[in-house]
């Protein structure tokens, strides 16, 4: 598939900010399922602004963040460099220039919220061959549907379906996706793995946050991270979409404090023998 470099334009800025983090506890589950002790290492393609490839990188000798974005990676590299963390190399690549953009073996490959992007069936194959034996694929993301929903702490939850309306009263019914539109997905990672050398995959949860408060210019800010809303896409009526966003969130909150539930991180986990 064709790489729009646009799908993010102007995103990176608000992606840590904007974003609910993953599981306190998703490094915790990650070491005691693989049992990882400091040693191999680890790529995180589709890396983004270095979530995830700076939170598990203590768990390797060395790491590297894999993203075509280069904004995203410039936050990564600054977010590295404010925690001191120094065993991070960063490669402007895409998942499908693998394995010449970075080379493996890797003991871990992750993707955060970011396999759905690439030629899935292809990388797949192509991370199997990068991963050591006994290496594993970890496919990380957030999982609301089937998992207990905890009470509120009190704030209103973000009103994510007006969000929405205001966001295609600018920009139309049809979700955009850089330059064009974005397609419609009809299957799942696991139908993708199992017809893969890797198999079946299972699934593995690490609770999430259940009191997440936000506050609104975060919520605006996760309105901006999202490639069907980043800025570029509103053009000149940008900050006439961040206005009505405001006035929104005020009338929900006066306080501008909200709870969120993003739900518990999902680690779509699969192995190779070993």
């Amino acid at each position: 598939m064709s790489y729009d470099p646009t799908i993010y334009q102007g995103a990176a800025a608000y992606y840590r900010r904007g974003r609910p983090g993953y599981s306190p506890q998703l490094e915790a589950v990650l070491t005691e399922e693989l049992g990882l002790n400091g040693t191999g290492r680890l790529l995180d393609g589709g890396c983004g602004p270095g979530v995830l490839t700076v939170r598990l990188a203590h768990l390797f000798e060395q790491a590297v963040g894999l993203d075509p974005d280069a904004a995203m990676l410039d936050e990564g590299r600054r977010l590295a460099e404010r925690r001191g963390i120094t065993n991070i190399r960063w490669v402007h690549a895409r998942a499908e220039d693998l394995p010449a953009a970075a080379p493996g073996p890797y003991r871990m490959v992750t993707f955060g919220q970011s396999f759905h992007w690439t030629d899935e069936a292809r990388v797949a194959e192509v991370v199997y061959d990068l991963l050591e034996p006994g290496g594993a694929l970890a496919l990380v993301g957030h999982t609301v549907q089937g998992r207990p929903v905890p009470p509120s702490p009190g704030p209103p939850p973000i009103p994510h379906t007006e969000i929405e309306a205001l966001v295609e009263k600018y920009l139309g019914p049809t979700r955009r996706a850089g330059g064009g539109m974005a397609s419609v997905r009809t299957h799942r990672f696991e139908d993708v793995l199992v017809s893969s050398r890797f198999g079946a995959p299972r699934s593995i949860f690490a609770p999430g946050t259940p009191g997440l408060l936000r506050d609104s210019e975060s919520v605006l800010a996760g309105c901006f991270s999202m490639s069907f809303s980043a800025p570029h896409l509103f053009g000149r009526r940008v900050e006439d979409f961040a206005a009505e966003v405001r006035e929104l969130l005020a009338s929900r909150s006066p306080e501008g404090v909200f709870w969120d539930w993003p739900g518990d991180t999902e680690v779509v986990l699969a192995r190779k023998p070993g």
